[in-house]
């Protein structure tokens, strides 16, 4: 039905539709017609798809950039996009097929030839976007789409929100951007980068179409970006043995270091293992490579969008810069500008919860329980001298301390955190380590200063940050000083 109540007819969906083939677009659809534009979008939803976003202010993206994504017949390609009532609707190319990871391992039969079939897909589009000086930025396992749910369905590359223009071959800093697993080395060191950042993420993939697991793996962030940035991966034994030699000098010349050095698109479709795969590529059925890669899509699907922690910050063109700053000072421009979206985010999450420990802290040393309650989940755990050695489940043994601690309304003390160390656990967890001085004055008068090392856990929940866990080492405490060590 149309807004003003009239249903579109036969006729009019045939017309539509042709003239959407032709190029036309919905304005000059519904000029032609005499339907609104919701009208016609939802004629031409029949083969295609849609996404609605929330209207607000951006920075433009070059129009030719657009242009040249709605050309790519190798891509997911935009169609059109319409703006109604504070939201925009971006018009897609209709993909039913799915992730090509999960159709994987729906398969039957899956070898290395098929590994090689489906890298050459997504190096051809990537080829396609360097010729047309496009930066995807965002290659992983989610963007990569098949058009239908034929066998044999064509690789869709998708989601070209982080992609740039780039001049030529020339590098620059243009932000902080990409899933931490798959950034290149020259992107965690925050130097000038360019094409060479797609064919490293494409190496990582290829490194997990083969063996289900990817290259680069840590639950500590630090470390996973250390690894990358040494280039540090190797083929271990069984699961590397049954691979050809040719599909490792692949991966190897996609995970050099050296973005110079790296093998460029064009280059990786011309080599052996992908354009002789019929002679080269081995044909055994890999089914360890399927098991693998069931368990890593349901990790994926577990955390979500959750493992993309980065927003472009800046796209700052090469001409631009040099007519700023001049030739000479370029790279230097890119470098200072460091502080990413990420890095102002991950910051200040950090700073949020070592406030909200320093918080909790001041009830404990006010005998403020009911303040202490807030901060704590009524489940929590604990590990403390006083315990004896027991895991503390619940709020009734601190709560023994507050009600019994006669120094708790004292005056006389002072806590001090000390290296307080934050790791960032996804979206709603975090962990903070930190040295604890406690100075006091006892009845008598005199000075004491008492120091343990203490971890907490904490959890967001309905955007309220609780300590679940916490760790305290240390001697036993009078129960005085229990009373200010919770």
């Amino acid at each position: 039905m149309d807004l003003k109540g009239k249903e579109i007819t036969p006729e009019e969906r045939k017309i539509i539709i042709k003239l959407r083939n032709e190029g036309k677009t919905l304005r000059e659809i519904g000029k032609i017609v005499g339907r609104t534009h919701s009208s016609i979008q939802r004629v031409i939803n029949n083969y295609t798809s849609s996404k609605s976003i929330i209207s607000k202010p951006r920075s433009g993206r070059p129009s030719k950039l657009t242009a040249r994504e709605k050309r790519c017949l190798q891509v997911l390609r935009l169609h059109d996009s319409i703006q109604e009532e504070g939201y925009h609707y971006l018009i897609f190319d209709l993909v039913t097929g799915g992730e090509l990871f999960e159709d994987i391992v729906a398969r039957e039969y899956y070898s290395e030839a098929d590994a090689s079939h489906c890298i050459q897909q997504i190096l051809e589009s990537v080829s396609h976007c360097h010729q047309n000086s496009v930066v995807h930025r965002d290659l992983k396992p989610e963007n990569l789409l098949l058009a239908s749910k034929a066998k044999g369905a064509a690789v869709k590359l998708a989601d070209f929100g982080l992609a740039i223009e780039v001049q030529g071959e020339q590098q620059a800093w243009y932000g902080f951007a990409g899933t931490p697993g798959y950034l290149s080395p020259e992107v965690l060191k925050k130097d000038p980068y360019g094409k060479p950042v797609d064919i490293w993420a494409c190496g990582v993939i290829l490194y997990i179409l083969l063996v289900g697991y990817p290259p680069f793996w840590d639950e500590d962030q630090h470390r996973l970006y250390a690894q990358i940035k040494a280039g540090a991966y190797d083929y271990p034994s069984p699961e590397w043995d049954t691979v050809t030699p040719e599909a490792k000098n692949l991966i190897n010349s996609m995970l050099t270091v050296n973005p110079a050095k790296r093998i460029t698109a064009g280059e990786a479709l011309k080599h052996p293992w992908i354009c002789q795969r019929e002679r080269v590529a081995s044909t055994l059925h890999r089914q360890e490579t399927v098991d693998c890669l069931k368990k890593f899509n349901a990790r994926r699907k577990l955390k979500g969008a959750i493992l993309t922690t980065m927003l472009a910050t800046r796209n700052f063109s090469s001409r631009s810069i040099m007519a700023k700053k001049g030739e000479g000072s370029q790279v230097k421009e890119s470098t200072d500008s460091s502080t990413t979206l990420e890095d102002e985010d991950v910051k200040a999450r950090k700073q949020e919860i070592v406030k909200i420990t320093e918080q909790l802290i001041d009830a404990i040393n006010t005998g403020d329980y009911e303040t202490y309650t807030k901060y704590c989940d009524p489940h929590i755990t604990a590990f403390e001298p006083e315990a004896l050695g027991n895991l503390i489940e619940g709020m009734d043994f601190h709560k023994f301390y507050f009600d019994n601690a006669s120094g708790k309304n004292c005056k006389s003390l002072n806590t001090t955190i000390l290296n307080p160390t934050v790791h960032l656990l996804g979206e709603d967890g975090a962990c903070v380590a930190y040295i604890r001085l406690t100075q006091y004055i006892d009845k008598s008068g005199m000075a004491h200063t008492q120091q343990s090392e203490e971890t907490r856990v904490w959890h967001k929940r309905d955007g309220k940050w609780q300590s679940v866990h916490f760790h305290r080492s240390g001697s036993a405490a009078s129960p005085f000083a229990a009373s200010i060590h919770k």
